[in-house]
This record gives structure tokens, C-alpha cells and sequence, in this order.
């Protein structure tokens, strides 16, 4: 019997001993909260401004688009059309941009799309243009900085 006493003070000892250094204190926590922030501080900008380039693509898309029916209402027509004319969309495919169509003359045409809503922050690539005209058959991409069109 003085066996199993001696056994159970063991135990119990034992059981102390590690529940006295289990969890975390206040100060760690603090620390790795601390470290969490930082971390998210510096990721969170660099994450909006890759959003804001992808997004860039819908412009592109909306411009390149409205590229096409201007050139296939040209080859029936003795000038470029206004956006109502060519069948475009004052809207870009998933809406971050508005495009316009202006100066179009027999030989010459602007397409712009500028940011709207969220996109609009992008003070990088707020206005994107595409100038075709004799001398530029191809476009003259232009807008506030040219790798804007990159995708």
C-alpha cells in the first residue's frame, strides 16, 4: 500500500511540474500580433496595386474591342463611327473601366478608357487612349505611363 502512495505523489508532482509551462504568456502574444501587423502593413499595398494591374487588362480588352467594330464599321462606312454607330458598350467587360470614342473623323479616331469605382484609385493608369489614324494604322498607345498597357 505505501507503494501506490509513493506512485500517486509521483503522479502528481509530474502533473504540476507540466501544467505550469503550458500556453503562451501575454509579452508572446503581443509579439507575434506585432509581427503579424507589420507583415500585413506591408503586404496589403503591394496586394491592391497587383489588383489594380490586373484590372488593367479589362481596359485593354474594352479599347482593343472597340478597335475592331471601329475598323469593320469603317470598311462599310465613309468614316468612323461614334460608339452608338460601331454597336460598342460605354462600359468596359467587368465594369472597373468607361470607355469613350472621340475625334472620329474619315481617316483618324481616339478610344479612351478611364477608371471608375475601385479602379479609379489607379493614379498610375487612370486614362488609358488609343489614337489610330493614317500615320499610326496600328494605334498610338497612350496614357499616363506607357507600360499602362502591359499586361
Amino acid at each position: 500500500m505505501v507503494l501506490i502512495v509513493m506512485k500517486t505523489e509521483s503522479v502528481s508532482r509530474q502533473v504540476k511540474c507540466c501544467k505550469r509551462n503550458q500556453g503562451f504568456t501575454l509579452i508572446e502574444l503581443m509579439i507575434v500580433i506585432a509581427i503579424v501587423a507589420i507583415l500585413a502593413a506591408v503586404a496589403y499595398p503591394s496586394y491592391l496595386d497587383s489588383i489594380r494591374a490586373a484590372r488593367r487588362a479589362d481596359a485593354v480588352d474594352a479599347v482593343l474591342t472597340l478597335q475592331n467594330l471601329q475598323e469593320k464599321y469603317r470598311a462599310n462606312n465613309t468614316t468612323y463611327g461614334t460608339l452608338v454607330q460601331i454597336g460598342g458598350s460605354a462600359a468596359s467587360t467587368d465594369g472597373h473601366y468607361t470607355v469613350a470614342v472621340a475625334g472620329n473623323t474619315a481617316v483618324a479616331y481616339t478610344l479612351t478608357a478611364t477608371a471608375t469605382g475601385g479602379q479609379a484609385s489607379d493614379s498610375h493608369c487612370a486614362t488609358m487612349t488609343l489614337t489610330v489614324s493614317a500615320a499610326n494604322p496600328r494605334g498610338l498607345k497612350g496614357g499616363t505611363y506607357a507600360d499602362c498597357w502591359k499586361n
